[in-house]
């Protein structure tokens, strides 16, 4: 082991240890020579003034001899050491970074003014135990520190001898007592865990899958949130818009406002469309009518049974009025029934009908019957139209599927078909107005004033705007079997979708007459009905027979109408024995067919 402290090093600046033993762990324990064995090692002290004076000569008269001249023959100069220090006077002193008071020279140095200069450093008392920096020193307490002893154990580096055992400074007395040693006097170094970087890197991994997962509910959990956000939003406005546009059951919009109107505040457009069948006769009637508050289009179906009033009191029926060519008298008539504004008439003839469905590209209804060829001269022929769903029909099959009423069937069925086709032919019809408007120009048709092309083509436009979106509907007027209007059955058609009032013609009023011609004289019909309006009768129109019939007929349905029955066929001048039960025309308490025994001037 090198050790600059050995007890051979004397050198300048070393510091006079030497080894005494080693302890447990095999380490070397120092002590410090005595001060009287360092002093005649030592060499003198430096003086730099001395080269400059005459060795030998006490300048001062201290009685002390000078040193030699270090430049003088045969004088070895001591090896420099770096860690020496000088005094005032520049001379070194051997520096002990141990002892007190550094910078003063040892015992035995040089003062150039003659005295002694002292060590800085005290000479140890007999019997301590020599310290050393980096080694702890014995426990006070102990027994070498109390007489003064050293103990060690081990193998001195310098002979090579092992000494022995708990041996004390004057060589007596057993060994030393076990060395009390503190905490403070260990250096616990902690033992590298090869599992610890293990542990380490699963808690890692651990807590970044902890992380991991939390972070992926967080997002679960946000996008989660959000479609609920986004579908309440969805729902919220849908419902918003079906309010705004009264869509909802139960309510009507009012605009912009969004207040519910009532039924009859809401606007409406009303076209009454008069169907005539050219060939076979017959007329069919429709109202159109546009909501412009709730946005809904309704076509609504009229029964020729409608008993009507006319100006001058008398009661006829819808087909007799459309009969009679008086277009504005039918609508004034069904104004004064329903209690709507009708805006205008629309005749229109089958082949105008036949002709918008060919320019609108065909319709698609579904069909409830298979509707034969009029055309077909051979029985047992392929049917014109199918009966089926989604069949797409010409304006031929489109005309005879309006117009078609099987053998037995009632007059609704056939109105009823007629009501699909209008709603085909909206579904088909452009919504612009201006391409509406070119629509109806095409047809070349003369239009019952005050209608004209672009008021048809623009009413025609919005239906089929509103018909295309779904917001369209069909619905049939229900009348009583007299042809007037019941406010229970009635208030559903009248009073919700026209926003009327039914003021049907008073059923106990008068007795209401039938009168159907069959003289072969076409003026005794009217002859006939001023006689009996003036005998307080109400009269409705029958029509005229195919025919004609020899006698006149009076009938009654009900018992209790035998004697009016007997009255009508009085003021008529006819015979009492003209007056049977049997079947009445509808609308009508008393029908009446006039004969050609029938006199007018008698009457």
């Amino acid at each position: 082991m090198n050790d600059r402290y050995d007890a051979g090093d004397t050198g300048y600046g070393a510091v006079p240890y030497e080894v005494v033993g080693y302890d447990e762990y095999g380490r070397p324990v120092y002590r410090q020579v005595p001060a009287e064995q360092t002093a005649q090692a030592q060499p003198a002290a430096y003086d730099p003034y001395a080269q400059q004076q005459d060795y030998g000569y006490d300048v001062y008269g201290t009685g002390q001899q000078p040193p030699a001249s270090p430049y003088a023959p045969g004088h070895q100069q001591p090896a420099y050491d770096s860690y020496a220090t000088y005094d005032a006077y520049g001379s070194p002193t051997p520096y002990d970074p141990y002892a007190p008071g550094t910078g003063t020279q040892d015992a035995g140095g040089y003062d150039p003014y003659g005295q002694a200069v002292s060590s800085g450093r005290q000479p140890q008392a007999a019997g301590q135990t020599a310290y050393i920096p980096q080694q702890t020193g014995p426990a006070e307490d102990s027994p070498a520190a109390r007489d003064g002893s050293v103990a060690w154990d081990g193998q001195d580096p310098r002979d090579g001898s092992v000494a022995g055992h708990g041996t004390s400074a004057e060589g007596t007395g057993p060994g030393p007592a076990e060395p009390d040693y503190r905490t403070e006097q260990f250096a616990f170094v902690e033992e590298p865990d090869g599992d610890s970087e293990d542990v380490i890197d699963w808690l890692k991994f651990t807590e970044n899958r902890t992380e991991r997962r939390e972070e992926a509910r967080r997002r679960a959990r946000g996008r989660l949130i959000a479609l609920l956000v986004v579908l309440a939003v969805v729902a919220a406005g849908g419902v918003g818009y079906l309010w705004y546009a009264g869509k909802l059951p139960g309510l009507s919009s009012g605009g912009p406002g969004g207040t519910a109107a009532p039924v009859a505040a809401q606007k409406r457009d009303v076209l009454v469309v008069h169907l005539h069948n050219t060939v076979k006769g017959g007329t069919s009637t429709a109202l159109l009518v546009d909501n412009t508050t709730t946005k809904q289009g309704t076509t609504v179906l009229l029964p020729n049974s409608l008993a009507l009033t006319g100006d001058d009191g008398s009661t006829t029926t819808l087909a007799k009025s459309v009969d009679d060519d008086d277009t504005s008298g039918t609508r004034d008539q069904l104004d004064t029934v329903l209690g709507t504004s009708i805006q205008g008439s629309w005749r229109l003839d089958t082949p105008y009908l036949q002709n918008l469905v060919d320019l609108v590209g065909n319709i698609e209804i579904d069909t409830d019957t298979d509707v034969p060829d009029p055309d077909a001269k051979k029985k047992g022929a392929a049917p014109l139209v199918h009966k089926g769903r989604g069949q797409t029909l010409s304006g031929k099959m489109a005309v005879a599927y309006a117009t078609y009423r099987a053998s037995g069937e009632s007059e609704n069925a056939q109105l009823q078909r007629f009501g699909q086709v209008m709603q085909g032919v909206l579904r088909k019809m452009s919504s612009d107005p201006a391409s509406a408007t070119v629509t109806v120009q095409t047809l070349a048709q003369i239009l019952d004033p005050p209608l004209t092309d672009k008021d048809l083509g623009t009413f025609l436009a919005r239906l089929a705007e509103l018909a295309k979106s779904g917001d369209y509907k069909t619905a049939l007027l229900p009348v009583r079997p007299d042809g007037t209007l019941s406010a229970e059955t009635s208030d559903s058609v009248v009073k919700d979708i026209l926003g009327g009032t039914a003021k049907s013609p008073d059923a106990g009023s008068a007795v209401r007459v039938s009168v159907q011609n069959a003289t072969g004289v076409k003026d005794d019909t009217e002859k006939a009905r001023v006689v009996l309006l003036n005998g307080g009768f109400t009269f409705l129109e029958g029509g005229s027979a195919s025919g004609t019939e020899t006698t006149s007929k009076v009938t009654y349905a009900d018992a209790a109408d035998q004697a009016k029955a007997a009255e009508v066929a009085k003021t008529l001048g006819l015979p009492a024995g003209s007056v049977t039960k049997g079947t009445v025309s509808s609308g009508a308490d008393v029908s009446v067919v006039l004969g050609r025994d029938y006199k007018p001037s008698s009457s």
